[in-house]
Formats: C-alpha cells, structure tokens, sequence
C-alpha cells in the first residue's frame, strides 16, 4: 500500500511537472516575439500545455471534480458506485463464473487425473490423513462441551421420542415381505437353529435339561431308568433328528404348511403394528422407558465417553492406529484412481454435472456478493482504492498528452508554414 501510493505521488509529480514546465517554456517563447526558433518552442510548448490540461482534467474527472467546481459528468468513479458495482459483478458472472466456461474450463483441467497424482505424491496421504486427524481431535474437544452434550443428547432424546416405531417395524417387515424375502429370512433362522442344535454344546444342554425334566416330573420313573444319562442323551439325539427333518420338509418345499402359517403371522402382525392401538401403545410404552431409563442412559454415555478416551489417546500417539488407516485409505483410493481411467471419468463427469447443476446459483450468489460488498464501501475509500490501483498508471496518459501534445503542435506550425 505505501509503495502503492510513493508511485502515485512520484508520477503525479511528474506529470504536474511536465504540464507546469510547458506553460513557463510558453511564458517564456512568448516573451521572445516568437520569432525565428522561439516560433517553434512557442508552438511545441503551446500545444504540450493544452494536452497536458487536457490530459489533467479527464484523469481527474475520473475520481473527483477538477478543482472542487462539479462540473457535469465529472466524479464519475464516485458517482457510478452502485452503477460499476453491478457492471462488474455481472461482468464477472456471465464472462467468468458462466456454466459452461466453467465446465470447459474443469475438461481443460481433468480434476480427477490431478486429484489422484496428488494421492499418490510424496508424503500428500500422510499430510491430509494428519489434517483429518486434527479435525477429529478438534471435534472431540468441541463435543467434550457440557453445552454441546445436552444439546445433542435433547436432540437426540426429542427425535427418539417423535420416531413412530410401530409404523416404521411395520414398513420395514412389509418390505421384507416383497418377493417371498421374509421366507428367506425363515429358512437362515431355522437352519441356524438347526446347526446350533447339532452342536455337541447344545445337545449336552438338552440331554441335561430332559433329565432335569424327567426327575422333576416322573420321580418315581426316573429311578427304573437305567443309565439315565444315556437314556437322556439318546432321546435328544432323536429330537434333534426330528428338528431337522421338519427344517429339510419346510426348505424343500414352498409351499409347505408351515411357511402359509409364518406368512399369514407376519401379515397379521404387519396389520397389527398399522392398526391395532393397544400393541401400538405398549410399542411406544417400551420405547419410551428405554429412551428415559437412568441405567441405559448411563451405560450409553459410559460407552461414548470410554469410545472418546480410545480415541483421544490414540489419536495424540505418533504411530496413531486411526491416522494409519487413513492414511492408507487414501493411498489406495489415488491408486485405484490413478489406474482405473472409468473412474475417472466417472469423477470427471460427476463435478461437470454439479457444475452445470449448480452453476447458476453460485454465479448469481457470487455477483450479488461482489456487487453488495463494493457498494457497502464508504465513497471515499472505494474512490482512494481505485485511485491506488489505477492512478499511478493513469499519470502516463498525463505525461504523454503533453509530450505527443507538443509534437502534435511542431506538426500544425509546419503545416501551418507549408501552406
């Protein structure tokens, strides 16, 4: 700024200089008669003198009123604020920020080429993953804030509460339902259940719990029982074998009884969760005392502030586990960027596509910011700041009107002589 206005001082110095040496040399050749040389100086100085007021006045007329008298048409950089503010934001708008220069301009660039180069150079992983993990770590922090805690944790408390449960279980199994899907899952949970019964664990628990059941009900058969440990064990053997008989019949066949059964179940269940206000209630009922249960409440707040502390700690560690992964993430999806020229293209239309989506609102916002923020400038500091940036360019047009104005003036006094 300081150089900025020694140059504009400097040149109007100059400038002023020139306009005031022409009109002493004028002075001075008048004084002469104009006779013989002095005729010529005369001339040159005369036409230098007219060009460089010339010259004066339309440089001034730019940015205030030659002399304080306001004359017409002059202050014009002052006057036209609002008027230049807006020519310049649309000029911005439709010759700069326009869609589709925009859009030749990111096929010029090929961002996802540049992009994946980036990943894939010297340490650039490693610096954005330690960027990613400063955000984190920041972001702990600001969550640590008793005020940000119950905010969230209201938030989160009147959003649970207005969640209808009912309706969306009811829409998620009705979904399920689509294409026969719920049988499906019936077939992975009775073969589950199947698998687990053939277990050695399962089998000793239900050879156990038959023999528990025989003692407490048949006391008195229970002791003609002989090798009752035996005796249990077979009979849940062929319970087991029973079990997966009945799943093998129900998989193999879809039209099986059973299934008809399950569906209708499912059907009514779906009706209920829609329509039944009792088992809607008790739903809601449930949901209410687990959202407002002190314990559940606790434990998931332990949970999160334990979460926080792994996090926390890892995060400050040099060999950062998190910092690592993400570092590596990023390697390798500019690797697979850089080798797969689909994906690229891909990435390359995509942002074309936002550019051209989104080209207009951001333009249109952009010149309305421009436009606003050159008309909220006090008058005299926007007239200063264009004089700073311009001025000391403009005092050439000076010295040179009355320089080329005092060869103009040699060339009218030959003519002159000529004819």
């Amino acid at each position: 700024m300081d150089n900025k206005k020694q140059m504009l001082r400097r040149n109007k110095m100059i400038a002023t200089g020139l306009m005031v040496g022409a009109a002493i040399l004028f002075v001075i050749a008048r004084t002469q008669k104009g006779s013989g040389a002095w005729e010529w100086v005369a001339a040159f100085a005369e036409a230098a003198m007219v060009g460089a007021l010339a010259d004066w006045f339309a440089v001034v007329a730019l940015f205030r009123h030659p002399l304080g008298i306001p004359i017409p048409h002059t202050a014009i950089i002052k006057n036209k604020k609002d008027a230049i503010a807006g020519n310049l934001a649309n000029f911005i708008r439709d010759k700069f920020l326009a869609p589709e220069t925009l859009a030749g301009k990111l096929k010029e660039y090929d961002p996802a080429e540049r992009l994946a180069s980036y990943l894939i150079s010297g340490n650039n992983a490693d610096v954005l993953a330690r960027g990613a993990v400063r955000i984190c770590s920041e972001s702990l922090d600001f969550m640590d804030d008793d005020r940000v805690q119950r905010l969230l944790q209201a938030a989160l408390s009147n959003r649970i509460e207005n969640f209808d449960l009912a309706s969306s279980a009811a829409v998620l199994i009705d979904t399920l339902r689509n294409n026969n899907r719920h049988q499906v899952v019936l077939d992975d949970v009775m073969a589950r259940c199947a698998a687990w019964l053939s277990s050695p664990e399962a089998q000793a628990k239900l050879a156990v719990a038959i023999d528990n059941l025989v003692k407490k009900e048949y006391p008195l058969l229970s002791q003609f029982i002989p090798n009752r440990d035996q005796f249990s064990k077979g009979a849940g053997e062929k319970i087991v074998n029973r079990i997966n008989e009945f799943v093998q019949d129900v998989s193999a066949d879809p039209a099986h009884k059973f299934r008809q059964t399950f569906d209708i179940t499912v059907t009514d269940f779906v009706v209920r969760l829609k329509s039944d206000q009792v088992l809607r209630t008790q739903i809601e009922t449930v949901k209410l005392e687990a959202v407002h249960n002190t314990f559940l409440s606790d434990y998931v707040k332990n949970l999160a502030n334990d979460l926080k502390v792994w996090l926390c700690n890892d995060l400050e560690r040099p060999d950062s586990k998190i910092h690592g992964k993400i570092a590596e993430a990023i390697t390798g999806f500019g690797s697979t960027l850089a080798k797969n020229r689909e994906l690229k293209d891909s990435l390359n239309e995509h942002l074309e596509t936002l550019v051209i989506r989104y080209g207009d609102t951001m333009r249109t916002a952009v010149a309305k910011h421009i436009s606003e923020t050159v008309q909220q400038w006090e008058t005299d500091e926007y007239v200063n700041e264009i004089e700073l940036s311009i001025g000391s360019d403009l005092q050439f047009i000076r010295m040179n009107g009355t320089l080329v104005g005092g060869l103009i003036g040699l060339l009218l006094h030959a003519i002159a002589l000529l004819l």
